[in-house]
């Protein structure tokens, strides 16, 4: 079963953005913990929670996603961003354990400035700080098309950071097709080589989510700008070949587009449905 589904606001709480996904035929969504650029949270509604929990499987949403905001950045060495960014994850995970299928996903932030190998270090230590035994919901790392000074840009440093967690069966990987592309990996004329020095680096086990997101930059731009889903450089093409790759068929794909409405994102999951199903 194809699991699709995209960016949606939480405006309306979770039961909301379940009815919102099933709509257009989803069946997961992704959504912000809080505002992308920082900010409180607001306050959780236990009816609001229990009504998602009995709408969810009748209609098939078995996992959704919580993004952090772009703000935190675990790999910072400065001591505000670090305070900002433990305060943020452990809120963001106390919030998605009350949410059993949920996963949580961050970007790993930026060197600033600093050796690489010591902001990676920063970034597992980060999550060594907040994955704890009884941790529920898994937490993917994402990957980053290289601008500035961020870090997990490569698949080596992604894996350097999971190395050194030590709840590593906690911890994952969501693969964005936008960033990988602008990161320099041809996922539209090798995407099987691509997959397969994936599984290679890190583990094909450690792949937890995909972001179709198309691009608006070449192959190796190391920019992160997106496309409506289709019209970039990457394509409707390979982004489905994403979604039919045998090593990826079972992990659940989310969809970012610039400005797109509900509808937009509708027919776009109705495509790549199409395109599983004729596969």
């Amino acid at each position: 079963m194809l699991t699709i589904g995209c960016h949606l606001s939480d405006r309306d709480g979770y039961l909301g953005m379940a009815k919102a996904a099933v709509s257009i035929d989803a069946n997961t969504f992704q959504f912000f913990t809080r505002n992308p650029r920082g900010g409180a949270q607001k306050a959780l509604d236990p009816h609001d929670i229990a009504a998602f929990e009995d709408y969810a499987p009748e209609h098939g949403i078995e996992v959704i996603l919580g993004y952090a905001p772009y703000t935190a950045n675990p790999a910072s060495d400065k001591q505000a961003e670090h305070d900002f960014t433990m305060m943020v994850l452990a809120e963001d995970l106390a919030r998605m354990a009350e949410t059993p299928q949920a996963m949580y996903t961050l970007q790993p932030g930026s060197a600033l400035g600093k050796p690489v190998d010591e902001a990676l270090a920063r970034v597992a230590a980060a999550l060594n700080d907040v994955i704890t035994p009884s941790l529920g919901t898994p937490v993917l790392v994402q990957t980053m098309a290289g601008e500035g000074t961020q870090v997990g840009s490569t698949f080596e440093q992604l894996a350097s950071i999971l190395d050194q967690v030590e709840l590593d069966d906690h911890v994952g990987v969501l693969f964005d097709a936008c960033r990988v592309w602008g990161a320099g990996y041809d996922i539209v004329d090798d995407l099987d080589g691509v997959v397969d020095e994936f599984d290679r680096v890190i583990g094909i086990d450690k792949l937890r989510a995909i972001h179709l997101n198309d691009s608006k930059d070449a192959l190796g731009s190391r920019k992160d700008r997106h496309a409506p889903i289709g019209e970039g450089r990457i394509g409707f093409d390979a982004l489905a070949g994403l979604v039919n790759h045998p090593k990826l068929r079972d992990v659940p794909f989310y969809l970012e587009a610039p400005d797109a409405t509900l509808k937009e994102y509708g027919e776009a999951i109705g495509k790549f449905q199409k395109a599983r199903a004729s596969a």
